[in-house]
Formats: structure tokens, sequence, C-alpha cells
């Protein structure tokens, strides 16, 4: 009888236990796109730091499990159709590349009108991210293209110039055409018959193999991806400092039925990549020369001086940045004088004080 009560008692123990609900893992889809392809830094490391991330902190609680869709290398959309393609919805997360839609997004554009200033990508990434964070402007840069800004990523310690003949000081600049995206093409403004090409960094090595160009500038981990010293066998080593050209962003519709517990996540792992993918581009910064230099390349310093009257010869570009977003109605000088704050507050002072007409 005792056993039979017993046995009666499990049973039912378990029929309740089946009977209960049991709360479902709801899986969520995401498609993130870039038209850059996988061996890119940023997006190398979007796949190896970011995605693990995300599933690791959503794990912690298991109520969501995210369904990657990756799509890269043109697949979807080609480097300069991800702002767009995030805005139509083609994908749900995109990697922007900033420095191509200078008219829609300006306000990204603070640390490319300040060159010269610092080589630093992790102080760099961490002032323009807070700016965006501080000064409402920039993110309502994005609302207007139906993306939600996540945040922004430096993947390059400083642009130089690489050539195809050797180069040794500014005035060897001059009367050369040089390819450059973006507002990189300003800094040529200031050197004697220079002829900025419109390029982009796919774009270099035949531009520079067909002699369409003599020289480019980019920075050395690109030059070692993209094998640049096979047609461009000369850096001169400008240190025009590091940009911010990488914002990691979320279609708006997308964004407006995630959870709030999956929106905390992406928020928080996305300062993480920012933090994440600096660091890495200043411990590749070195190697990277070295593997230029090991692959055939030779690499020359310009003086301070050199560098000094390079910077001093262009037009202050930083504050028609800001003059033209006063007009519009945002505090244009404002953010420049606090960007170029944070910078002077991490140690970087620079070759010519931007935020002073």
């Amino acid at each position: 009888m005792m056993n039979w009560t017993k046995r009666s008692l499990i049973g039912a123990v378990l029929a309740a236990m089946t009977a209960m609900p049991i709360a479902a893992q709801e899986k969520i889809r995401a498609m993130v796109i870039d038209g850059y392809p996988d061996r890119s830094l940023w997006v190398r490391e979007f796949t190896d730091f970011f995605i693990p991330e995300v599933d690791r902190r959503l794990a912690e609680t298991g109520n969501y499990e995210m369904e990657w869709q990756e799509s890269y290398g043109g697949s979807v959309v080609k480097p300069k159709g991800v702002l767009e393609g995030i805005q139509l919805g083609l994908g749900d997360i995109g990697i922007v590349t900033t420095i191509f839609h200078s008219s829609k997004l300006p306000s990204q554009g603070l640390a490319a009108v300040t060159p010269f200033v610092s080589s630093d990508a992790r102080a760099v990434a961490k002032a323009i991210d807070e700016i965006a964070r501080e000064f409402p402007a920039m993110q309502n840069e994005f609302s207007a293209q139906n993306q939600v800004y996540l945040a922004t990523g430096v993947v390059l310690d400083s642009y130089q110039v690489f050539s195809s003949k050797e180069i040794a000081t500014v005035s060897d600049l001059e009367g050369l055409k040089i390819a450059a995206a973006g507002m990189n093409l300003l800094y040529l403004e200031g050197i004697p018959d220079a002829a900025g090409v419109v390029g982009g960094l796919t774009d270099f090595y035949n531009m520079l193999q067909t002699g369409l160009v003599d020289a480019a500038l980019l920075w050395p981990e690109a030059a070692a991806t993209f094998k640049i010293s096979e047609v461009a066998p000369y850096m001169m080593r400008a240190d025009m400092g590091a940009v911010n050209s990488k914002t990691v962003t979320v279609n708006a519709d997308y964004w407006n039925a995630l959870p709030d517990e999956v929106k905390e996540v992406l928020k928080a792992v996305a300062i993480d990549y920012r933090d994440h993918l600096a660091g890495i581009t200043m411990d590749n910064a070195a190697a990277s020369e070295a593997a230029y230099v090991a692959a055939g390349g030779t690499i020359v310093d310009i003086t301070d001086a050199d560098r000094a009257a390079w910077a001093n010869a262009m037009p202050n570009i930083a504050q028609e940045l800001a003059e033209t977003r006063n007009a519009a109605g945002e505090p244009g000088t404002e953010m420049l004088a606090a960007y170029f704050g944070k910078l002077e507050a991490a140690g970087f002072t620079g070759a010519r004080d931007w935020s002073k007409p």
C-alpha cells in the first residue's frame, strides 16, 4: 500500500510538472551587412567579437537567442551602400563607413576635419562616441536615415601617404594625383597642384597599379591587408591621425520591434566593440608597418616642421564644418570645442589647434 501511494504521488507530481507551461526561448533574426569583405578588420571582429559577445550575454538569462545572418563583400550592398541598405531594411544591423556620407552625416566628420592631432585610435573613438551621446545632433543625423546609432568605431591609427615613387617631404606631393575617400580629399587643399581622386579602400590597389593615381591616403593595416606594397612600395609617415570611419547602426523599424533586453545588450556590446576594435587597431599598427616593410615597402618620416607646415597650409576645415552646423541650427562650435577638449584631456594637442578660427 505504501509503495502504491509513493508511486501515485510521484506520478501526480510528474503530471503536474508536465502540465506547467515552460517559457520558450524567443529567437530573433538579425541580418548584418557591410560592403567590405570579411577579411577587413572591423568585419572580422564583428564576427569574432561582437556576435559571440551578444550571444554570451543573452544566454545569461536564456530569454532570447539571436539567429545571425552575415552578408559581406558586396553580396547585398557595396561599401558605399550600407547607409542606404540599412535605411531601406536590406539589412537589420550594418557597419556604415561614414566618410562616404559627409553630407548626410556631417557631425561624424569631427575627427576627419581635425587632422594632425591624435594617432591614438582609442582616444579618438572614445571622444567621438561621447560627443554622439552628449549632443543629440549626431544621433539625429542617423535618425533621419531611419537608423539607430549604436557606437562609433576607429579602425586606423593614422592616415599615411603610400606612393609608387619615393616621397620624402610634403613638397614632393605637389602635382601628384592622390587617391582618397571622403573628407580626406580636403587634406590635399594646402598642397599646390595636388589633385585628389575619389576612391575607396577596395579600389586603391587597381588605381595605383594602372597609374590612375600616383599615391593614396590609407593606413598601414589596410596597406598590409590589401597588399598595397606591391603597387605602392613607399610610405611617407605623415601621421595625419586617427579618424572614426565605421559606425554600427540598426534599422529603426527593426530596432523598435526588439525586446528591451536585446536592445540593452546590443548597446552595451557596441561600446565594448568600439574599445575592442580600437585596441586591436593600435596593437596592429606597428606589426602592420613591419609587414609592409617585409613585403618590400620603404617608410620615410617627414619632420615635425614639415608636418606642421602641411597642417597650417590647409584651410580651417574644422571651423567650416562647425559654422555649417551652426547655420543648420546645431551646436557645431560647441561640438568642435568639446571634441578638442576631450583630446586635450587625453594628452593630445597636435600640430594645429583647429578649434580656433
